[in-house]
């Protein structure tokens, strides 16, 4: 009997802190200060490991409330150094999240976009908006003992088709395997032989600050013999995305795409510039390949634009610089009415993967997730309970908030030391006979 008493009280006690926490969160008129508030933040810039999968360094930020609800988020702003990112983040958060409540995440978002009279798109205050913005829909999940997907609409997927890159193993070189084609399709048939239905490859070349280009015609034969080799590997049990990373001009994209276009791939990525989508949409109308597109936008007004034009059969907004989640939501729900699909970009860090998990969990329009080989490695060091992979899928958790938690001692073993961004482009004119073979960015 007195188990069964304690027991009881047990439940009782957990109904009762869910219930004062879903009051504080959403309270009554003239509540006064039982609003549960925002009350400190703390940056943290990791040190990727060789070979730096998802970059050189992740930004994670975590937000706690005065009542001691902490949430995790990740920002994917590569412009400026992350220390000066992590600085914005500081004034971002005194400015606006300050002593606020973590659930006013739409006010928030409209003070950030206007800040400093800008009301404009911006890739660095959409990236900063992106990881304090996933870390309050953490505390609020958290708060009401719920998965943010249960927040969007609920659940509507309950496995996750993902993708990944063809990545050199540990004893291969970069330069000399992103430019084999026989390499990469060997490759290809060991990320099938785990699960994948899907694989990506990227061997059109250098991208600089100077593109779009032509493609020179090592570039177009290479790019055509990657495919021919990938597809007698893999056959019809997985699809090829072909990617690029905006190299060319439009006229440009077409005759690659046209060698392209007899291996089916399922994509072809960013082939033009993100800033022109006009010119972008000559491709799509040019090809039988769906263009997809999205790492670099940030906002629901950018992927506007690109629908707008038919610039893309499938959208990629990256979490982490998109503006967060419910503008992630937002841009997902103005794809469904143009039969656009969704596909979560990553090449960052686990909390941008988890935030993509939660969106692509809830949405009617999702494709497929971009992983980072099968979501092990570092990026799974970095979280106390890893997401969970499974023959090809990432299952949505079921813990409430974003359901991950970092793992502060892997964090403070692997501090940034470097000076490079993230992730950078050639500085000069592309020229292959100069550059050599391009061995990543």
């Amino acid at each position: 009997m007195r188990r069964i008493i304690a027991d009881a009280l047990v439940k009782v006690h957990s109904f009762v802190t869910r219930l004062l926490h879903i009051c504080a969160i959403s309270p009554p008129p003239n509540a006064g200060n039982k609003t549960m508030r925002l009350e400190s933040l703390q940056t943290f810039i990791v040190g990727t490991p060789p070979p730096g999968f998802g970059g050189r360094y992740f930004i994670f930020v975590r937000l706690t409330t005065a009542c001691g609800i902490s949430g995790v988020g990740e920002i994917y702003a590569a412009s400026f150094a992350p220390e000066v990112v992590c600085r914005m983040a500081e004034d971002m958060f005194t400015r606006y999240l300050e002593g606020s409540s973590p659930d006013r995440i739409e006010h928030f978002w409209r003070q950030a976009h206007g800040s400093g009279f800008s009301h404009r798109p911006d890739p660095s205050v959409q990236g900063v908006v992106s990881g304090l913005e996933m870390a309050c829909w953490d505390i609020v999940g958290k708060a009401l003992d719920r998965p943010v997907h249960a927040l969007l609409g609920g659940l509507v997927n309950e496995r996750l088709r993902t993708y990944t890159y063809l990545y050199p193993g540990p004893d291969q070189d970069a330069a000399d395997f992103y430019n084999d084609a026989t390499a990469s399709a060997e490759t290809a048939s060991l990320r099938v032989a785990e699960g994948f239905t899907a694989v990506k490859f990227d061997p059109a070349g250098q991208y600089t600050v100077y593109d779009g280009r032509m493609p020179d015609l090592e570039a177009l034969e290479r790019s055509e013999r990657f495919c021919r080799e990938i597809r007698a590997a893999v056959g019809d049990s997985a699809d090829m995305l072909f990617g690029t990373h905006g190299q060319f001009t439009a006229a440009g994209a077409l005759r690659l795409a046209q060698r392209l276009e007899p291996y089916d791939p399922l994509w072809f990525e960013e082939p033009c510039p993100p800033d022109m989508p006009e010119e972008m949409a000559k491709v799509a109308a040019g090809t039988t390949i769906p263009v997809a597109t999205g790492e670099r936008l940030c906002s629901k007004f950018e992927f506007a634009r690109v629908l707008d034009h038919g610039a893309a059969a499938i959208l990629q907004p990256d979490l982490g610089r998109a503006g967060g989640i419910l503008e992630g939501k937002k841009i997902a729900a103005m794809a469904e009415t143009r039969y656009v699909q969704i596909a979560p970009h990553l090449y960052c860090g686990p909390i941008v993967a988890a935030a993509n998990v939660q969106l692509a969990a809830c949405i009617p329009n999702f494709l497929i997730l971009e992983s980072i080989g099968r979501m092990d490695g570092f990026h799974a060091e970095l979280l106390k309970t890893p997401l969970r992979w499974e023959d090809g899928y990432i299952l949505p958790p079921t813990a409430p908030g974003l359901g991950v938690e970092l793992n502060d001692d892997v964090v403070a073993a692997h501090p940034w030391q470097g000076d490079r961004l993230h992730l950078e482009m050639g500085d000069a004119p592309h020229d292959p006979r100069r550059h050599g073979p391009f061995a990543g960015g």
